[in-house]
């Protein structure tokens, strides 16, 4: 095998990890923008842990690094500012209320719509925060906004 070549290997690069930023300043505003290997994600620190996830909500692509991080049945969330989409930092899975309209003394119950929104996995080390794309194979919603036209931080280059 090769080991200069595998280095140049497109899909070996995407799985490796990316610095992002200082621990320290993420800490102090919570939430930071980043691109990885072309990928748009906002990495968040909620309660002493680290989330990232693709910027762009798999509804309609709203800018999820503007919404703001809730509680919906014990579970952190970040709420899309444009439609109000709920979807879990830990997870990626898309919540919404239920009830059984047939039912007149139902309460209404938070339910899951499966995953929709790509997670990264997040590191430190050393004071650094690194990012790692997702390299789940499945096919996830959040995936149409990820990159190309719909991106919203704008290259130095």
């Amino acid at each position: 095998m090769d080991i200069d070549a595998s280095e140049e290997d497109p899909e070996m690069k995407k799985s490796s990890a990316v610095c992002v930023g200082r621990e320290e300043d993420i800490k102090k505003s919570e939430r930071m923008t980043a691109i990885v290997h072309d990928r748009e994600v906002v990495i968040f620190y909620h309660k002493g842990e680290y989330h990232a996830m693709d910027i762009r909500c798999y509804h309609s692509g709203g800018p999820l690094h503007l919404g703001d991080i809730e509680e919906f049945d014990g579970r952190p969330c970040i709420v899309c500012p444009w439609h109000k989409y709920k979807i879990t930092l830990a997870t990626g899975e898309g919540l919404y209320q239920s009830i059984d309209p047939k039912d007149p003394a139902a309460k209404p119950k938070w339910c899951s719509k499966g995953i929709k929104q790509r997670i990264h996995i997040v590191t430190v080390d050393n004071g650094n925060i690194y990012v790692t794309l997702s390299n789940e194979p499945f096919k996830c919603d959040s995936d149409f906004y990820a990159t190309g036209v719909f991106k919203v931080i704008k290259s130095s280059s």
